[in-house]
């Protein structure tokens, strides 16, 4: 793992998450994300992996450029959803040739699609806890993993999410990331019910920086997360004023973050949506600076 970089005095760690490319355009986007963000050199990116992994061969691509062009410590997502164990071996052994030596461990969304019943794949690993198990078990990967501060939709309560979330560490899991959140007061405590269940890794908040609100409420509504009272009335007033939202987001979420800081928390996932400049406007509005690698540049 590398070292944090200090900025404004303080050793802040940070990560950005991206999505796989679906066309052309897209991918021009991503890669000016891309080169944007890496100015302040994270600490890894993570990209993800679609259901069944549907998005292996644009993953798999788009990390192994990260890593040989952009020059960034890039991790994988990894489901096992749809795959036999022997499946998921195969495309373990493709992102090691690539270079990558992290993995992001996830069950994956059920192949109905979130809300619809989630079954196990025939040969394959039932869930995060033995995925991460088999990474482990491989040898050489840095392991990180999900945590759920208001608990994973399809966890009777929070006490057995954190009792997966323990079964996920006790199999090798070195890092865990959390869902998004607005309520840090949500976070604080769940954080505090982590430590006192024995689980000791870095558990970094993730950080999302809303670009559509109602889009946003859409999928917290699926994946279990709330969207509180404040951030509507924050910005549903300006919903059809783009500069406005865009100003008033990038507040929230920096706020969010200098609020942690002073709690203690000093690393952070940001969920970029493949956009960088809310990122970096959050960014830069938390107090920080870009990393050692400042205005260094790649080919895409």
């Amino acid at each position: 793992m590398r070292a944090k970089e200090a900025r404004n005095g303080k050793n802040i760690g940070i990560s950005f998450e991206f999505f796989p490319p679906k066309n052309a355009e897209m991918e021009a986007q991503l890669w000016s994300t891309v080169e944007a963000l890496k100015a302040w050199d994270p600490e890894f990116v993570s990209v993800t992996y679609g259901a069944g992994g549907s998005t292996q061969d644009t993953t798999l691509a788009t990390v192994r450029t990260m890593i040989r062009d952009a020059g960034l410590a890039a991790a994988s997502h990894l489901t096992c959803v749809g795959a036999t164990r022997e499946d998921v071996h195969a495309a373990v052994a493709e992102f090691r040739a690539a270079g990558v030596k992290h993995f992001v461990a996830l069950r994956g969304d059920p192949q109905g699609g979130i809300g619809s019943a989630y079954q196990p794949f025939p040969g394959g690993y039932a869930n995060a806890a033995e995925l991460t198990a088999g990474l482990t078990e491989l040898g050489g990967f840095e392991i990180s993993v999900a945590a759920y501060p208001e608990k994973h939709p399809e966890s009777a309560d929070t006490a057995a999410d954190i009792d997966m979330l323990k079964r996920k560490v006790d199999a090798g899991a070195t890092r865990a990331l959390t869902q998004f959140f607005f309520d840090n007061d949500v976070f604080e405590r769940y954080l505090a019910r982590v430590r006192a269940a024995g689980i000791n890794i870095p558990v970094l908040p993730g950080i999302l920086p809303i670009h559509n609100l109602a889009q946003v409420k859409k999928f917290a509504a699926l994946c279990g997360a709330s969207v509180p009272a404040f951030v509507e009335e924050v910005l549903a007033p300006v919903d059809d004023d783009p500069q406005e939202r865009a100003k008033r987001a990038a507040e929230l979420a920096s706020a969010q973050v200098r609020d942690l800081m002073v709690r203690g928390i000093d690393d952070f996932h940001f969920y970029t949506m493949n956009r960088p400049q809310l990122v970096t406007a959050v960014l830069e509005q938390s107090g920080l600076k870009p990393g050692a690698n400042a205005g260094a540049s790649h080919a895409a």
